[in-house]
């Protein structure tokens, strides 16, 4: 039978506290106290991997492992078709502004418009499939874990629509929707996200009777 969380303190491995706020609302009905990874002063683990699963399981041994208690992870992005799966785990990264480009910060319109700009060097007829992926990691301190994957598939637009979203959102258009995840009210939009699929899959996993 695969292990099970039970009460008690999990540790949520983000600096983040929006992320913290977000997630420790998903969780709070199963009875689990969630506290950061930031808030315990544990450093950020270089994330080395090629995939969404290994930068999530990296982040969450290392919590596991520094906390000695369970740990929670996640690692999501946008992948385009047409880019063979680009920015995927380098999502960030293509906001991240170099030198010559101003203050150090991440730039989300900048990164829009490299995928843009692109798209369009693929010329007009280029597919604009693209996907949003999210993976949770759960690990143990001693070792073992599990991994729940989310998705949600839509088309790329341009120019950006949308005050609401944040990141790549205001040019994303989930299937059977008009309007970009920028322009979809926050509770509509989290109820069909890919962090969405991947927590139901975790819910459903962890607390089932």
């Amino acid at each position: 039978m695969m292990r099970k969380l039970g009460g008690g303190k999990l540790v949520i491995a983000t600096h983040n506290a929006g992320k913290l706020k977000e997630i420790s609302a998903l969780l709070a009905p199963f009875g689990l106290g969630c506290i950061s990874a930031g808030s315990l002063g544990l450093p950020e683990p270089p994330e080395t991997g090629k995939t969404f699963v290994a930068n999530a399981l990296i982040k969450a041994r290392a919590a596991a492992a520094a906390s000695g208690l369970p740990a929670l992870a996640d690692d999501s992005g946008l992948s385009v078709a047409a880019l063979d799966g680009r920015p995927g785990v380098y999502t960030a990264d293509w906001a991240e502004r170099q030198w010559f480009e101003g203050e150090p910060g991440r730039d989300w319109y900048m990164a829009m418009g490299k995928v843009e700009g692109l798209l369009q060097g693929k010329g007009p007829n280029a597919s604009r499939d693209a996907w949003f992926s999210c993976v949770l990691a759960i690990a143990w301190p001693d070792g073992e874990y599990a991994v729940y994957e989310g998705r949600v598939d839509g088309t790329l637009t341009w120019p950006p629509r949308g005050e609401m979203g944040f990141g790549y959102d205001p040019v994303f258009v989930p299937q059977d929707s008009e309007l970009t995840f920028a322009e979809i009210a926050p509770e509509e939009k989290h109820a069909i996200s890919h962090r969405a699929d991947a927590f139901a899959k975790l819910v459903a996993d962890q607390f089932s009777a």
